[in-house]
């Protein structure tokens, strides 16, 4: 179903911007990626079962010619992309402070006293190991990156100022 209401969406746009070119005006549209439940060969499988032993609510996704599995591992939310011959790409898990290795923790809270971890995201690929942490302040929310212990802060946001 929802297939569908893609395919005439995307038909839609077409019509729509062919209707547009008209005027000699080219529209170039991005690529289209369909992204469905799907099964995985064997070498994805196992390459799987090897690197995230225990996971649990495991689905499979097909993107373009590579799988994306969808899983919990450890109180953490996954998302890794697998290429057909069963090799990684990237996993990238989402958790809070708890989930935090405790060196990094210590190192993000070291520096940000006054501020609150809200949300952490881990990034595993190409042999990196990146935590991307989020945090809330009395009047800001920050975003920090920190890989191989270097802390770098990537964004800023001030917070709504409400009732004066």
């Amino acid at each position: 179903m929802n297939k569908i209401i893609f395919i005439i969406g995307a038909t839609l746009s077409i019509f729509f911007f062919k209707a547009k070119a008209q005027d000699k005006t080219v529209v170039t549209l991005p690529e289209i990626r369909i992204t469905s439940m799907s099964t995985v060969n064997m070498d994805v499988a196992n390459a799987f079962r090897r690197t995230f032993p225990g996971a649990q609510q495991l689905q499979w996704y097909k993107y373009d010619k590579d799988y994306i599995a969808k899983f919990i591992l450890k109180d953490m939310d996954h998302n890794a992309l697998f290429r057909k011959n069963g090799v990684m790409i990237y996993d990238i898990s989402y958790g809070y402070e708890k989930n935090m290795p405790s060196n990094v923790r210590d190192l993000v809270l070291k520096s940000y006293d006054n501020y609150k971890i809200i949300r952490s995201i881990n990034i595993k690929a190409h042999g990196r190991d990146i935590w991307m942490v989020k945090m809330e302040g009395m009047k800001k929310y920050l975003m920090v990156r920190v890989e191989d212990m270097e802390m770098e802060e990537v964004e800023e946001f001030n917070k709504a100022d409400v009732g004066a």
